[in-house]
């Protein structure tokens, strides 16, 4: 959530608001070792396992409001296998392949070929026990599993044997050919995070050819016509995955009626690629799937930002569902609000190091900034027009605006755009000036008291209520990215019958021209937004997280 999705989805409010067009691509990736692995150790068909996991993923996205153009998944798009395998046969006609027979680890035990997620041992670099024989899930070294076997004894982790090595044949993508014919100057001449450059630029240097198929039955067979008479090829999940993201699009443009709409966003310079991912992902996004489209050779659309993030840790430790160190959904979301917690995932995103959940600070979050700045604010304001102005916006005399004006927009305190940092993939940074626009509209209302000045100045009181409702008008756009639930709730609270989210990113307001609710329109059912958590509650999920935890 905090790596890849949200931060895509709050991207995409935005740009909508104004005035983009976007186009927002997911999906599972279904021929993963882990997913043979998991389906293999249940029992479980494949397709089968794939299918529960794919609608367990878009059953949190929903819970947390992440809305795709489409959701797919590798192994159910009608355009996937074609793709991949016209992605494979390309680069094997432009020499960007190669075919090696090289040693293998193989399980007796078993009788299979072990696919690097299929080994478990001690990391090269960091000296971490539990290892994938692809990547070391601490450190984030790529690994080689015959290096670790070398150096440390590895084991099959579906039966815990100790393999042999065998020879197998298998395809590679020459990384530092591509590296040395372009691809390098291309990535270097590029603007990228800093955590992003400092990543790749350090694996530019030391690039070897990467493996791209596997002894497997489950993915994309090697195309026919290129494999040669070797069977039980397929591709691997790195090399066919991304190229989802592809046929996800075709599959859209297909869904739509305009079946070659999909090349609009693939092969145009106006197109700006995004990719939203968590820091393990980085090379496969920065090097290895753009490494495939410039050696495609055929204009296709590069990656513009990578806005990789760091990872995000629960409560001192890593997040862990095989130690029980997690968040069941189902149980949070029927005791908190999820529109509470998408804020509070923003407002601590991992955007440079990591960062993470603690309970106390989301009952911090949800309290003292959600309930306490943007839920009051509307309720005490909205509640007071309520009873006192006939349920209706209030009017605003020509002689209060400009000097309104000048305290709401100059005296009540400095704030900014949100959207301008969400531009610049700073969501902290956003979230942190939705709060400080939220806390403008309580220090104007509480500095001009118009509960006190309907007994002194009804004229008065009414213009500073008008101010205060068009003030919660901009915030609840200004929501609408993070909070979008919460923002359209406040929008109708103020009378409209439109969807927020088709407004216009108000931007910042100017003086004399900022004002859109019309006098006299009825306002919406008011009701809270954000219920208070108690302390009791917080003691409990930290009690139910230390129990689920086994004994060490």
């Amino acid at each position: 959530m905090t790596g890849a999705y949200l931060p895509a989805d709050v991207y995409v409010r935005v740009l909508r608001m104004l005035g983009e067009e976007v186009l927002f691509v997911c999906g599972a990736d279904e021929h993963g070792v882990a997913i043979t692995i998991g389906a293999e150790q249940e029992g479980t068909p494949y397709p089968e396992y794939v299918a529960r996991w794919r609608d367990e993923i878009k059953r949190t996205f929903d819970a947390f409001g992440i809305e795709f153009d489409v959701w797919s998944g590798t192994s159910i798009c009608p355009e996937h296998r074609a793709r991949s395998q016209q992605f494979f046969r390309r680069l094997d006609e432009r020499g960007w392949l190669l075919k090696r027979t090289s040693a293998q680890l193989y399980c007796t035990k078993d009788r299979l070929f072990l696919a690097d997620r299929y080994v478990v041992g001690t990391c090269t670099s960091c000296g971490f026990e539990q290892a994938r024989g692809d990547e070391c899930p601490r450190c984030g070294t790529w690994l080689d599993p015959l290096e670790m076997a070398r150096r440390t004894q590895v084991r099959c982790k579906v039966c815990g044997t100790v393999p042999e090595q065998r020879d197998t044949l298998h395809w590679y993508l020459d990384l530092p050919r591509l590296r040395d014919a372009g691809f390098g100057a291309w990535f270097r001449d590029h603007e990228w995070k800093p955590n992003v450059r400092g990543f790749i630029g350090n694996m530019l240097a030391e690039l070897q050819p990467r493996p791209i198929t596997r002894d497997m039955t489950w993915g994309v067979p090697v195309p026919e016509d290129c494999a040669g008479g070797e069977v039980g090829k397929v591709l691997y999940v790195w090399f066919d995955a991304p190229i989802g993201y592809v046929s996800f699009t075709e599959q859209w443009a297909r869904e739509q009626g305009r079946p070659g709409d999909w090349e609009r966003w693939w092969r145009s310079p106006d197109t700006r690629l995004v990719h939203f991912i968590g820091k393990d992902n980085i090379p496969f996004h920065c090097l290895v799937f753009p490494a495939m489209l410039f050696g495609l050779d055929q204009g296709w659309t590069m990656p513009w930002q990578v806005p990789a993030n760091e990872f995000y840790n629960l409560q001192g430790g890593k997040f862990s569902t095989s130690q029980h160190w997690t968040i069941p959904l189902d149980e949070f979301v029927a005791r908190f609000d999820a529109e509470a917690a998408r804020f509070h995932l923003v407002a601590t995103m991992p955007e440079s190091a990591d960062s993470e959940w603690r309970w106390e600070e989301f009952q911090s979050t949800n309290n003292a900034l959600l309930a306490d700045a943007i839920g009051n604010l509307a309720t005490r304001v909205l509640k007071f027009v309520e009873k006192n102005a006939e349920g209706r916006i209030p009017p605003l005399d020509p002689r209060h605006a400009e000097d309104l004006d000048r305290r709401i927009l100059g005296e009540c305190g400095p704030f900014a755009d949100p959207g301008q940092h969400v531009l610049e993939f700073r969501f902290r940074r956003a979230a942190e000036e939705l709060i400080r626009c939220a806390h403008v509209g309580n220090k104007f209302v509480n500095d001009l008291a118009p509960w006190t000045l309907r007994k002194t100045d009804p004229a008065l009181s009414a213009s500073v209520l008008n101010t205060a409702c068009q003030w919660l008008a901009w915030l609840a756009r200004w929501m609408a990215p993070f909070l979008p639930r919460k923002a359209q709730a406040l929008w109708e609270m103020l009378g409209a019958t439109t969807p927020v989210a088709s407004e216009r990113w108000p931007g910042l307001p100017i003086p004399g021209s900022w004002r859109i609710l019309p006098e006299g329109r009825p306002l919406g059912p008011v009701t809270g937004l954000f219920p208070k958590i108690d302390d009791a509650a917080i003691a409990a999920e930290l009690t139910a997280l230390a129990a689920r935890r086994p004994a060490s």
